[in-house]
């Protein structure tokens, strides 16, 4: 039996190789033949010393490998996992199958990248994701960490794309997967495309307007509602009957004799919501820092717009304002109308709000923004202050994404703070909950 010093050494091999192969394409005889005869010995198929075959091609011929792969990077007990295999030969079967994931996700080379190139790394991406215990998408739609790395990675891959050839060819255009970073990138040169390839773009920002729509909607029905309205008495229904208050009120009335409890009264739940008729206003900063809020945001608004007795409003902003209120309900229009890129002046979209609010008591605003003004700093805090002493419930966020990262404005944090009503979380959960406890 192979001891354990020599598992080790397989497993340095497959490290060694990985390593060499990461920074630089040529390949080392030596390393090359070694790890062969380690992933031939274990009985692995030598498509995973091979990065320009992808993980989907491995899984698609060797099916029983998909197992093993997903949830291979999470931490754990590993030697639980060993089925027929000693815990020792499985750290290098988990070495050599972590070795495919790495080199083909973060050995991207360099020079023209093809659609289907870019397709083949989003998929093996997912594989990679699926390995660290997330859902294939969920880490490049993170901004830290792993999740940052992810994104930048494919933020490279587009950016090295002939995008506006590929979008005017069908064929290659319906090989794109719908990702942040291409999305930005449609969105930045939207108004340089036309006929076929401005038509297969529209295409791409839809299903993924629909993608993240699917996952934000759940978000919303799973927060929080708001608070209960005592003042409404109960719907006598069986489903808000209250069995525990129902038992516990009439156990005066429990007989002995016939081992019975005599109920003479019925407690019921009360479930009525405040709802009063309450207005949101957005207000999303579309500089080039903030493109990811900028599509969290339109479709998030909209969302909040299908719900009864919410009135949204939707306002982006660079150097300039622009009411976006009247495509609310359809983040798809409004994404087409942005103008990513520019600067920040907030007190020109502040001045686009103010009239908006009719009944302060009944309004909130959301201000999305990194708070990086140039020189009108002083000028938004004290229209945003004068806002909030109205009676409105003002929301600062720094960012809204999947990961909660943010980059705020310390000048503005402090103020913020002062004025209580701290800068949130970017964390998209927590802006959902926010709202839905105000507005429902």
């Amino acid at each position: 039996m192979t001891d354990d010093r020599t598992h080790a050494n397989r497993r340095q091999v497959l490290y060694w190789r990985l390593l060499a192969r990461l920074f630089s394409p040529d390949e080392q005889p030596g390393l090359e033949s070694a790890s062969v005869a380690v992933v031939d010995d274990l009985g692995l198929p030598a498509a995973l010393l091979d990065p320009a075959v992808s993980v989907d091609t491995v899984v698609q011929r060797f099916p029983a490998l998909a197992d093993e792969l997903r949830g291979l990077l999470t931490p754990g007990d590993d030697t639980t996992a060993a089925g027929p295999f000693q815990p020792a030969e499985t750290e290098v079967r988990r070495a050599a199958l972590a070795s495919k994931l790495l080199l083909n996700v973060f050995a991207t080379g360099g020079g023209e990248v093809s659609a289907g190139q870019l397709a083949r790394w989003q998929a093996d991406a997912g594989w990679f994701e699926q390995a660290c215990g997330a859902q294939a998408g969920e880490l490049r739609r993170g901004g830290t960490g792993l999740g940052a790395t992810l994104a930048g990675l494919e933020g490279d891959l587009v950016a090295r794309m002939r995008l506006r050839e590929v979008l005017a060819d069908p064929s290659l255009a319906a090989r794109l997967t719908p990702s942040m970073s291409l999305i930005e990138q449609l969105l930045r040169d939207k108004s340089n495309l036309s006929g076929v390839a401005l038509a297969n773009a529209k295409s791409l920002i839809r299903r993924y307007v629909d993608q993240v729509a699917e996952v934000l909607r759940t978000q919303v029905a799973q927060a929080t509602v708001g608070a209960v309205d005592r003042s409404v008495p109960p719907k006598r229904v069986f489903r808000n009957l209250d069995l525990d208050r129902t038992i516990w009120q009439n156990l005066t009335n429990w007989s002995p004799d016939d081992e019975r409890l005599y109920v003479d009264r019925l407690y019921y739940r009360q479930t009525a919501r405040r709802t009063t008729p309450s207005r949101l206003i957005v207000v999303v900063d579309q500089s080039g820092s903030m493109v990811d809020s900028m599509v969290n945001c339109t479709i998030l608004a909209s969302i909040f717009a299908g719900l009864p007795k919410v009135d949204v409003h939707l306002i982006a902003y660079d150097t300039r304002a622009l009411d976006l209120t009247p495509w609310v309900h359809d983040p798809f229009e409004v994404l087409l109308r942005t103008n990513l890129g520019g600067g920040n002046d907030g007190p020109v979209a502040m001045a686009l709000a103010r009239p908006k609010i009719v009944e302060p008591r009944n309004t909130v605003m959301v201000w999305i923004s990194d708070f990086y003004e140039f020189d009108r700093s002083q000028p938004l805090f004290d229209g945003i202050e004068a806002v909030h002493r109205s009676g409105v419930k003002f929301i600062p966020v720094g960012s809204v994404n999947s990961s909660g990262s943010q980059s705020v404005n310390p000048w503005f944090r402090q103020r913020f703070s002062d004025l209580g009503t701290p800068v949130i979380s970017g964390h998209i959960r927590k802006l959902v909950a926010e709202l839905k406890n105000f507005l429902t």
